[in-house]
């Protein structure tokens, strides 16, 4: 079991905290300590606002280990409003279709389980699509 590193990633799993850079404002996700853009080590924590679209998308069908029972299911990379892109499940779908450039809200779900069943739930953001209203 990896009970310390799912501890040192609830920030970014649970509230979507990344970092901005103090030196050009480059915003980043996953968090980084070196800004990518200007290479500057100011970086500050930046909560996202868990808002954006989706920018491409595929259905999985053959699962990695751990993720299998809940296949298929689909994946997009999702463009947040303040920047970066990241990969995501998308849930709560429903009988909607994802289409490119769907707005989407970040969500946390359950993502696996690690072990066997009495082992640790892992959760996680996943993305849905943007309730009415909660533009």
């Amino acid at each position: 079991m990896e009970i310390a590193r799912h501890w040192r990633l609830k920030e970014q799993r649970y509230n979507l905290v990344g970092t901005a850079c103090q030196g050009c404002g480059e915003k980043s996700f996953p968090p980084r300590q070196v800004c990518p853009a200007c290479g500057s080590d100011s970086s500050q924590p930046f909560p996202f606002n868990g808002r954006g679209e989706v920018y491409s998308f595929t259905t999985i069908y053959e699962a990695p280990s751990g993720f299998d029972e809940n296949a298929p299911y689909v994946v997009a990379l999702v463009k947040l409003e303040q920047g970066p892109m990241l990969t995501a499940q998308l849930t709560d779908l429903g009988d909607a279709k994802p289409e490119i450039g769907m707005p989407v809200e970040m969500v946390t779900r359950r993502l696996r389980q690690d072990g066997d069943e009495r082992g640790m739930l892992i959760y996680g953001y996943k993305f849905r699509p943007l309730l009415a209203g909660g533009g």
